[in-house]
């Protein structure tokens, strides 16, 4: 786990732009369980293609895209160990990745992001993308 005031502004830049972190199983859960709607969830982490594309793209993605998610939530690696574990059970048949992108609509996982496809990207590759999926889903 790393220490908390390490993460402040790595949290901090998606909350700023409108994303509701859980930091609890519980609250991972009391979102998802029987939700209407979409939630785009992003499991955080302090690594380089976090800051470098992945937390950018997505931000590009909300502001390129004509419609977007209902809720903006995020967990983060390293920090929220327990919500992030459950979110990776909601993420399932994908194997745990961070920084990744999550997208649910009524509670099902209807696109996922890997670290895979996040490393080697830039950001604008990462929003475009996004934005298409926000277009088919949203």
């Amino acid at each position: 786990m790393y220490p908390e005031h390490l993460l402040v502004p790595f949290r901090q830049e998606l909350t700023d732009a409108g994303f509701t972190e859980l930091k609890t199983a519980e609250a991972v859960d009391e979102h998802l369980k029987d939700h209407k709607g979409t939630s785009l969830i992003v499991i955080n982490s302090v690594c380089g293609c976090a800051a470098g594309t992945a937390r950018p793209g997505v931000k590009m993605a909300l502001k390129l895209a004509d419609k977007g998610p209902d809720n903006l939530m995020t967990v983060f690696a390293g920090g929220d160990i327990e919500a992030t574990a459950k979110v990776r059970e909601y993420h399932m048949p994908y194997p745990p990745s961070s920084p990744s992108v999550a997208l649910f609509k009524n509670g099902e996982l209807v696109h996922f992001v890997e670290r895979h496809h996040i490393e080697g990207r830039s950001a604008e590759v990462i929003g475009n993308h996004l934005a298409d999926v926000f277009e088919e889903h949203c």
